[in-house]
């Protein structure tokens, strides 16, 4: 014998409105968009049955919700009740504080030997501080729960640099916007490159097994490469010497004002003693020789990263030096020159290099 026919529902001009807004939105809960459907389907006089196949779901939950709604008639009824269950076992207050140590430093709580933060070390101080004690798992619960995790440091590099902004504008404002007829050069120098030879072959990478290179190495010699970057043609000009000294330096920048014979060239580097004057005044001595030609760039204090040529050097370091094995120390020099000669031949171009820093961002904002 078929069951007794559902009731229908009578809804209030306003009550309709505000469930045909709950009906159509992208933004509510989905369970809540679904019971909104249900009661206004129930309002058409369907049956149970037929609005559990348009809405999706069991026949129960179409007769659950429309008799909820029916004994209350207000739209706050579609959401969930509490629920029941053990109450939280650590208060808020509890959890602040948990939070509020993390985020100062051991030493000011007592905490010797130790200049980070472990789970172990924050439950014995709030315990000594609050009274409050914890598990060690439940500390590491309550900090991932905010994605803090105090024992994890990066490194950062802060200038100190009272002039970072003019100076990082300056050079921008070089590798974007060149004077004409100028060359914007990125110098520097890749020191310490170490000819290592690993005592057992490297082994070559194979589906689902990583490669793997010897740990222990013998050295068998060093190079240094002075590098001058072209920042609008992406063309490298390098030379490998044994040693960095004042006159290596002023020897390549000879072969560079060679390499550049006429117009003017900007050269962006960092503050390395050797870059300076000094007593001998190289640099002005080296300037007058070519006609006052080269205009010196230097990069704000511990920013160097701002020179484009460290990009390059990356890329040597990746695809060459990481995990080669040399069984000399010409077998290096040999790859790095012919690294240069590939890059110059095949792959050579300007980066498209962009500074993200608000300084810099907020003066230009200010000064247009």
């Amino acid at each position: 014998m078929p069951g007794p026919r559902a009731q229908r529902l009578r809804l209030a001009p306003s009550v309709r409105k505000e469930l045909e807004a709950l009906a159509r939105s992208r933004c509510i809960e989905a369970r809540l968009v679904q019971r909104a459907r249900i009661v206004l389907l129930a309002a058409q006089g369907l049956p149970n049955a037929e609005i559990a196949r348009r809405v999706g779901c069991h026949v129960d939950t179409v007769r659950q919700w429309r008799q909820r709604f029916a004994e209350d008639g207000r739209v706050s009824t579609l959401a969930d009740l509490p629920r029941s269950g053990r109450p939280a076992r650590v208060s808020a207050a509890t959890r602040c504080e948990l939070i509020k140590l993390a985020c100062d430093k051991p030493e000011n709580h007592g905490v010797k030997h130790q200049t980070t933060w472990t789970y172990g070390a924050l439950a014995k101080v709030l315990l000594r501080e609050t009274g409050v004690k914890l598990s060690v798992s439940e500390v590491g619960r309550i900090l991932r729960n905010e994605d803090f995790r105090p024992h994890k440091m990066r490194l950062w590099l802060h200038s100190p640099d009272p002039e970072f902004c003019p100076k990082v504008q300056h050079i921008c404002d070089l590798y974007h916007h060149p004077p004409d007829e100028a060359h914007v050069i990125c110098v520097d120098e890749k020191t310490g490159m170490q000819a290592l030879g690993r005592r057992f072959p490297t082994k070559l990478p194979a589906p689902g097994r990583a490669g793997r290179f010897e740990f222990e190495y013998i050295r068998r010699g060093t190079w240094c490469l002075f590098g001058a970057f072209d920042v609008r043609t992406g063309e490298l000009f390098g030379e490998c010497k044994a040693g960095r000294e004042a006159k290596d330096l002023v020897a390549f920048m000879e072969g560079l004002a060679r390499k550049y014979p006429t117009g003017d060239v900007y050269v962006v580097w960092d503050n390395l003693n050797i870059h300076y004057d000094g007593r001998e005044e190289r640099w002005a001595r080296f300037n007058k020789r070519h006609g006052g030609r080269f205009h010196f760039v230097y990069t704000p204090l511990h920013a160097s990263w701002v020179n484009q040529i460290e990009i390059w050097f990356s890329l040597l370091q990746r695809r060459v030096l990481r995990h080669a094995d040399f069984p000399d120390a010409d077998a290096l020099l040999r790859a790095v020159r012919g690294f240069i000669r590939h890059w110059n031949r095949k792959e050579a171009h300007p980066f498209n290099w962009t500074f993200r820093g608000h300084f810099v961002q907020n003066e230009r904002r200010l000064a247009s």
